[in-house]
């Protein structure tokens, strides 16, 4: 089940960052390198702290390809996906999701201690997007008013409340933490739930 989440938070996030890249009218190479920069980002970061090194893409190559299948069905799609901030939303969402568990799950193969692995899983799952939006000259989305990176710790919280409390089967746990964080930010935008911008005056 971790193997094939990471293959879907993989795609998903490879698939949002081409979108977000084409959006921006960038060309072929410029949309690769957006879409492999966002998909890898955060767990590079994550294995660099750990010293989990060489880094996991660098280990598993099909990684790469995972992300290679992401870009060529978005830019195959990409006439097709009419509503193009739906659909970017939509995956960044599923990868959001996911990859708030792969960096929990690393954290706790390395034996750390759970409010480590909640931060090592917010910033698996942010981190690329950060590295997105800023080469696409944006704010990054977790510094915005959006509910973005606070969602990933009330994931990991839940994760390790149903882990200790309820004994819960791993890929149940898994299914229900992505779910929810999912969920949750869906609710987020639906309803438009942000924390308050902080103001000097």
């Amino acid at each position: 089940m971790f193997y094939y989440l990471n293959v879907i938070g993989t795609m998903a996030f490879a698939v949002s960052a081409s979108l977000t890249a084409m959006n921006k009218k960038l060309d072929p190479f410029g949309v690769f390198v957006i879409a492999f920069a966002t998909s890898v980002g955060g767990g590079t970061l994550r294995d660099v702290l750990i010293g989990n090194t060489p880094v996991g893409w660098m280990r598993d190559l099909n990684v790469v390809y995972f992300i290679i299948a992401g870009f060529l069905l978005a830019v195959i799609f990409r006439k097709k996906l009419d509503k193009l901030r739906v659909s970017l939303f939509l995956f960044d969402t599923i990868g959001l999701g996911v990859f708030t568990l792969i960096g929990i799950e690393q954290g706790i193969a390395t034996g750390l201690h759970p409010v480590i692995c909640v931060a090592l899983g917010t910033m698996t799952a942010c981190f690329g997007g950060v590295i997105r939006d800023i080469l696409c000259n944006e704010i990054p989305v977790i510094f915005r008013k959006e509910i973005y990176a606070t969602l990933c710790i009330v994931g990991g919280i839940f994760f390790f409340t149903l882990r200790d409390a309820f004994r819960m089967n791993q890929d149940v746990l898994y299914i229900t933490t992505s779910a929810l964080i999912i969920t949750l930010r869906l609710l987020a935008v639906r309803y438009k739930w942000y924390l308050a911008p902080l103001d000097r005056n």
